[in-house]
């Protein structure tokens, strides 16, 4: 499982914002991909998307990495922020827009919700 790992640990820190879902970003398969996604569309943030329906590595791998249950899980400059309602709830009061501008994330949305 080190392999998947080493994978895992060197997309969080080589991209700047990257999602583990379920689907593509172009085509989400689970409700809760779907609205995370939804968010980094609306504010316009430049992501890297990752599939772990493709792998059942990767699928219980991203889940070991960060020591949390479920997917999806957003990673911004290599560290966890959380899943679907703790992203929601952040964009909802302008924190997630605050953590993308104080991490040197461009933001190309309204700044309020």
């Amino acid at each position: 499982m080190s392999g998947i790992n080493d994978f895992i640990d060197n997309e969080v820190k080589s991209n700047p914002v990257v999602l583990f879902m379920k689907g593509t970003p172009d085509f989400p398969q689970c409700g809760f991909s779907g609205q995370v996604v939804q968010i980094l569309n609306y504010l316009g943030v430049d992501y890297k998307g990752h599939n772990v329906l493709a792998s059942d590595d990767l699928r219980q791998g991203i889940k070991d990495y960060s020591q949390w249950p479920t997917v999806p899980q957003l990673y911004v400059k290599g560290e966890f922020v959380g899943g679907c309602d703790i992203i929601r709830e952040m964009f909802q009061a302008g924190e997630l827009q605050q953590l993308f501008t104080e991490k040197g994330v461009p933001v190309q949305g309204r700044a309020e919700a």
